[in-house]
């Protein structure tokens, strides 16, 4: 059994929006920026948004190397096959995983299913 295949995921506080990089909103909390050829994107903290907001799954508490294979694939393969869909971005140690907040009770089962600890 590989480091892969059973993770704890912490759940971050407060909910997120994403949003495109060309809108004016605050560069407060900002948890993750994206560049691309669409100009980008970024995960915010807005508890105050009412509706599309997301919470945060985090599964660097135990630092896995960057060379480590299969890391988010046994995160969020579960969740595509329950129809959740996924926003992700990675640092040095670990990834993180924004999933719809309206959906996450079925996360939590998902992921649990396959062997992983949220808590």
């Amino acid at each position: 059994m590989s480091a892969a295949d059973l993770q704890t995921l912490r759940i971050l506080d407060g909910r997120y929006v994403l949003e495109r990089l060309t809108t004016d909103a605050p560069q407060t909390e900002v948890l993750a920026t994206v560049h691309g050829p669409d100009g980008g994107a970024r995960m915010r903290r807005d508890d105050s948004a009412a509706a599309d907001t997301w919470v945060a799954l985090w599964n660097g508490d135990a630092a896995h190397s960057p060379e480590a294979t299969g890391m988010l694939a046994v995160i969020v393969t579960p969740l595509a096959a329950g129809g959740v869909p996924v926003w992700t971005a990675a640092s040095y140690d670990g990834d993180i995983v924004l999933v719809p907040q309206d959906r996450f009770a079925d996360v939590q089962q998902l992921l649990r299913d396959a062997g992983h600890a949220v808590h």
